[in-house]
Parts: C-alpha cells; structure tokens; sequence
C-alpha cells in the first residue's frame, strides 16, 4: 500500500504549524510573571479522538480589574499554541472582569478561537474559571448557554494551573459563539 503525504485542502488544516506558531506564542505574558499560570488542553474531534493539527488563540483583559477600553499593564493578552504534542498550553494570567459595556461586568475568562483540520471557519469559545463562580452567575453571556452546558467552558484547576479541553461534536460538546 502506498502511503500520500498530506497537502493543502480548503479546511483550515492540518497545516497550521507552518509559519505561524511562533517562539514566544503560547506566552501571554512574560515567562516568571508573578501570578502566572499554564492552561492546558486537548481538542477532540467528534469521535473522542485528540487532534494532534489544531491551533488555539487566546486574547483576555488585563489582570487589574475591569477593562473598557485597553490592557493597562502592557502585556500581550494574546496567545497562540497549537497541539502537535497533543495538547495545546498557553502561558498567562488569570484576567480580570470585564466591562460588558451596558454599565455590568462580564466574569473573568480568556476568549478562545480553534482552528483544526474539517474546519471551514474558525470555532469561538470562552475559557471561564472556577474560582470565580459568583460572577459566572451575573454574566451576561454564559447567562445565554443553557445551564447542563455551562459546565464545558469552565476551566478545571489542575495543580498550579488549569486544563480545558474542547471537544468539537458530540458528547461533552463545547458550547461555541457565533461571532
């Protein structure tokens, strides 16, 4: 049997590490900053199998508090991994509220894009935490997912950080946005 070797297709994948991960991506803020924290994951596809081709974006407000208009401590707030080791890692810190711009305040999470291979067009997703429960009950937007569904976009304390996986169909979906 002969075995082809992968080439482009009109899905988002699976070349995705070509040029676009970089060094520093998975750093949200600089290595040793002081309240930082490693969130790890897996995307699984329909089948419950790990995707080893996906990239994860992550973008967040600033650790200080409500932010409205610009991160204030000059950090990034950006990160990019993807999951040729089998899981992605994104290096931050846990963020602040949110202004929702109605005078009201959106719980702590990092906003996450997920680019894999089947994909016509990125999927959109939020990475709430734990530790913040109050304020998952006053946010405006986890308030629009049904409440047997809310439990797939909180991240799972694991030692001194944080796992969340994404699941794109089936059991355990994750709930994603339409932005």
């Amino acid at each position: 049997m002969t075995s082809l070797r992968s080439t482009p297709s009109q899905t988002v994948g699976p070349f995705l590490h070509i040029g676009l991960i970089e060094d520093d991506g998975p750093f949200a803020v600089p290595s040793g900053t002081p309240g930082a924290v490693w969130i790890t994951g897996r995307v699984f596809d329909g089948a419950g199998t790990a995707i080893d081709d996906a990239m994860v974006e992550t973008w967040q407000a600033d650790l200080a508090g409500p932010e409205c208009s610009e991160t204030r401590s000059g950090r990034r707030g950006f990160a990019r991994s993807d999951t040729r080791a089998g899981q992605f890692a994104v290096y931050t810190v846990v963020p602040g509220p949110v202004c929702d711009g109605a005078g009201g305040e959106q719980a702590p999470h990092l906003d996450m894009s997920v680019f894999s291979r089947g994909l016509l067009r990125r999927v959109v997703t939020r990475v709430y935490f734990p530790e913040h429960a109050d304020h998952h009950l006053v946010d405006p937007v986890l308030a629009t997912v049904p409440l047997e569904r809310r439990d797939t976009l909180i991240a799972v304390r694991d030692g001194d950080g944080y796992v969340f996986d994404v699941h794109l169909q089936g059991a355990g979906e994750t709930v994603f946005f339409d932005v």
